[in-house]
């Protein structure tokens, strides 16, 4: 078994796929309209679903935005510098919600930033 994807439904999927493609560097993977549904799915990664775990952004039509709720997380990227990590996300439109520095009770370096719906992204420093 692996992990094949999160799900994040999102308000504004142009918007979201901007912020994941543009501001975290990751690529559209795919993306259908179910008609019948009325809703689309559009993937997001640093790699292809064969060999990676990527992003599943879901926008239901005609909803525009949801209550996150305190069940979810965030979502945690590995970067080399969180420093240089949160300069070149803000440097892009991004929004950076805690900068980089040590965990509380840790050494481990961490920053967080937030997507446009919300939802918070950890970026954890790994040379």
């Amino acid at each position: 078994m692996r992990i094949l994807h999160t799900m994040l439904r999102v308000g504004d999927l142009d918007r979201s796929i901007a912020f994941y493609t543009e501001v975290l560097g990751m690529r559209l993977l795919r993306r259908q309209d179910y008609p019948e549904g009325k809703f689309t799915l559009a993937f997001v990664g640093y790699g292809d679903e064969a060999d990676n775990a990527v992003i599943e952004l879901t926008y239901n039509w005609e909803v525009s935005s949801y209550d996150l709720g305190n069940g979810f997380g965030h979502i945690a990227l590995a970067v080399p510098d969180a420093r240089r990590a949160c300069d070149d996300i803000r440097a892009r439109g991004g929004k950076v919600v805690r900068e980089a520095g040590p965990m509380k009770h840790g050494n481990t370096v961490i920053a967080f930033v937030e997507d446009p719906d919300g939802y918070k992204i950890e970026l954890i420093e790994r040379s």
